[in-house]
């Protein structure tokens, strides 16, 4: 057995106890798939990554694990490895951009210091729409049903992992449709099946210092709700991008995690090739090693 540095830390936290939990296990070149997803599996935290050497041209390598399924990009262990490169002297602590190397490929990273301390943004693999058959219409009816739909209409969008999107809207005298919205995650599992992580939902945010709300729930992934979502986040920019809601320079701040107790923040930025970057800050809750 071999003894590897660990972290836990917490991104898209202004605190700790706050965003969403991640594992980072470092110099993990000599374990192999297998024993990945065994550990990402044993943590049971909505994902799990581990450092490697890079390829040329790239600042480190990460590989992602749910504890099902290894994942090509995912916003929150993104920002997390960039932040745990950095704070581990993997890379100078004074840059200001980094390259990621993932299974998606090669991601841009910035890096800003301010008053709140590090924060770090990814830029998201362009995401694109996927077509779905008609077979699952009847499916998100189910999943959707009873909800207040908004204007933007639901659709299946692939950034590596692929979400299901859907816009929800109420009246203001109505509860909020995402706080209040309680999911049936049989129909959700269901709507998913193989083809999609899980679904998202987003409104107008009626909280003040927030401009959407967001949920994530992924029931096949053995996670119900992910208490702040990256990549959903991520998806839902392209498709208000592609529906002429946002432009390039174009910012705004979401809320998630709230509901079940891990209030997050993530910020959004449309950069002026009309590309999604996400970002936000990170806490370290855990230092120590692991032996798997």
């Amino acid at each position: 057995m071999t003894l590897r540095r660990y972290l836990q830390l917490d991104v898209f936290a202004h605190r700790i106890g706050a965003g969403n939990p991640l594992a980072v296990v470092f110099d993990a070149q000599e374990m192999d798939a297998a024993t990945m997803q065994s550990f990402a599996a044993w943590m049971h935290l909505p994902e799990t990554i581990f450092l490697l050497p890079p390829q040329a041209g790239a600042d480190y390598r990460v590989r992602i694990f749910t504890p099902r399924q290894e994942l090509a990009f995912a916003g929150h262990p993104s920002l997390g490895a960039a932040w745990a490169a950095i704070d581990a002297r993997r890379v100078p602590a004074d840059r200001e951009s980094l390259v990621q190397e993932c299974a998606a490929g090669l991601l841009p990273v910035r890096v800003v210091h301010d008053s709140t301390g590090m924060r770090v943004s990814v830029r998201a693999p362009r995401a694109r729409r996927c077509d779905h058959d008609r077979a699952t219409a009847p499916r998100l009816d189910a999943a959707l049903a009873g909800w207040p739909r908004g204007a933007l209409a639901p659709a299946l969008w692939d950034n590596g992992p692929r979400w299901w999107v859907v816009e929800l809207d109420a009246a203001p005298d109505q509860p909020d449709p995402v706080r209040s919205l309680q999911p049936d995650l049989n129909a959700i599992l269901a709507l998913a099946g193989d083809d999609a992580l899980g679904l998202a939902v987003f409104a107008r945010s009626r909280d003040p210092g927030y401009d959407y709300v967001v949920r994530a729930f992924c029931p096949g992934d053995g996670i119900a709700e992910d208490p702040v979502t990256g990549s959903a986040n991520a998806a839902i920019a392209a498709a208000l991008v592609e529906a002429g809601r946002l432009r390039p320079g174009d910012r705004y701040s979401v809320s998630q995690g709230r509901e079940v107790g891990r209030d997050g923040c993530v910020e959004v930025r449309i950069d002026e090739d009309g590309e999604v970057w996400i970002g936000g800050q990170v806490q370290a809750v855990i230092r120590g090693t692991v032996e798997w």
